[in-house]
């Protein structure tokens, strides 16, 4: 199958987290992933370059070669930083994860392994891409100015104004005694439980909520949680002033420990939980080649 020079509807959108990939094929006009489409291959994320690489190209053939009816006309990727999405190079260092990959152009290199035009390949936030997605056809649709979180393995943050959606990187900023990634993420969850019990959970997020119907241990954590995110998130939602605040990742899985806090610190904007799962960053950064601001880049016929 081809990814090829005609500006189709449908382009190859992958999504890459800590362990695995997601693969799919978005339909652009409806904003819809192709269900039989949807692949998701593990991946050795501390492993070599040639590894990583491989893992990941193998998953783009496959949804490939079982969607052969569908006329594909680039590639898209939801990656997490620090990365230079522009000329797609990986900065991604002291996060245990994707170490082989720093300062290595992947743009060039999946061009190669794929025989495609490097400019049919776009990297796009992760953050970013799950916002997007959720703003052009989930929770957001329909506002105008949305911000939205990203609860996980890190705490990313996007906003997004008339559906031009940007990551602002909230995670960075100082909170308490370091910064906010610190706080809001699944390692605060598994450090504060150590701290208050002595006991190490190998579950993250999902064990500890598993453990709260019955632990009050448990539930003041997530309570304090809310605490946090109540005090971090009251300034750039009074700053930002968004109509909604979109609450996604696996940590929001557990929200029925901690929404209710939340709800009653950030009082002055609606609070929704993310609707369309891993579905949303495949959709967001597959959107980049549906923006009218950038320039037409599908020039070549290549074969996969």
């Amino acid at each position: 199958m081809e990814i090829n020079s005609l500006s189709t509807q449908y382009i190859l959108t992958a999504d890459i987290g800590g362990s695995h990939i997601t693969v799919g094929i978005c339909h652009l006009e409806s904003y819809g992933i192709v269900n039989q489409s949807i692949t998701r291959a593990e991946v050795n994320s501390k492993g070599s370059i040639t590894d990583i690489l491989t893992s990941w190209t193998n998953a783009f053939q496959d949804v490939l070669r079982k969607n052969t009816a569908l006329p594909v006309s680039g590639l898209s990727v939801a990656m997490p930083g620090p990365f230079d999405y522009e000329k797609g190079i990986s900065y991604i260092k002291g996060l245990d994860k994707y170490e082989a990959l720093y300062g290595v152009n992947i743009k060039q290199y999946l061009a190669g392994l794929l025989k495609l035009d490097p400019e049919l390949i776009r990297f796009r936030n992760d953050a970013e891409s799950t916002i997007a997605g959720e703003v052009l056809t989930g929770a957001g649709k329909g506002h105008q100015r949305v911000m939205g979180v990203t609860l996980g393995t890190g705490f990313g943050s996007a906003y997004s104004e008339r559906k031009i959606t940007k990551d602002i990187n909230l995670g960075s900023e100082r909170y308490k005694e370091s910064i906010a990634d610190d706080y809001l993420s699944t390692r605060w969850f598994l450090k504060r439980y150590h701290e208050l019990t002595g006991i190490s959970l190998s579950g993250g997020v999902r064990e500890l909520s598993e453990l709260a119907p019955k632990s009050t241990v448990a539930r003041d954590i997530f309570k304090e949680f809310a605490t946090n995110m109540n005090e971090f998130l009251s300034g750039p939602v009074e700053q930002l002033d968004p109509e909604v605040l979109i609450i996604c990742g696996n940590i929001a899985r557990a929200s029925g420990f901690f929404l209710p806090y939340l709800s009653q610190g950030l009082n002055t904007v609606t609070i929704k939980l993310a609707q369309l799962d891993e579905n949303a960053p495949l959709i967001g950064a597959a959107a980049m080649f549906d923006d009218p601001t950038r320039p037409a880049l599908f020039n070549s016929v290549n074969q996969l």
